[in-house]
C-alpha cells in the first residue's frame, strides 16, 4: 500500500468514526429534549408524555452505548445498524405522516413507539457483536 493510500483509508477510518461517534451524541441530546420537553412534545405529537420520557431515556441509553463501544466494535458493523436504524425512522416517520394524514391520532405513537425500540436493540446488537481484535 502507498503512503497516500494509507492516508486515504486512516482519513476514511477516522471520518467513519467521527461519525459514529456524532450518531450517538445526537441521540443523547434528542434523547435528553424528549426528556425535558416531554409534556410539550407529547402535546404537539398527540402522545403521553410518559412514553416521551421513556424514548428519551431509551435514546440515552442507546446513544450512550453507541458512544461506549465505538472504539471496540467494527465500523462496518456500526454502518450497517445506522442504516437500517435510519430507514426504519423513515419508515416509521412516513407511516406516523400517512396516519395524521388520513385524520388518524396514532402517528405520534408510531413514530414515538420506534424511537423507544429501536435504540434499545440497536444497543443491544452492538453489545452483542463481535470486538474488534
Amino acid at each position: 500500500m502507498t503512503q497516500a493510500q494509507t492516508q486515504t483509508a486512516t482519513s476514511s477510518a477516522k471520518r467513519m468514526l467521527a461519525g459514529a461517534v456524532a450518531d450517538g451524541v445526537f441521540k443523547v441530546l434528542l434523547g435528553a429534549g424528549f426528556i425535558i420537553g416531554a409534556v410539550r412534545l407529547g402535546d404537539l405529537l398527540g402522545v403521553p408524555a410518559w412514553l416521551m420520557a421513556v424514548s428519551g431515556v431509551a435514546l440515552l441509553i442507546g446513544g450512550g452505548i453507541e458512544i461506549g463501544y465505538v472504539r471496540s466494535r467494527p465500523m462496518a458493523t456500526y454502518r450497517r445498524l445506522m442504516v437500517v436504524y435510519d430507514i426504519g425512522w423513515v419508515m416509521a416517520a412516513l407511516a406516523g405522516l400517512l396516519m395524521a394524514w388520513r385524520g388518524g391520532s396514532a402517528g405520534g405513537e408510531v413514530w414515538i413507539g420506534y424511537q423507544v425500540a429501536a435504540p434499545v436493540a440497536l444497543a443491544a446488537l452492538l453489545v452483542a457483536a463481535t470486538p474488534v481484535h
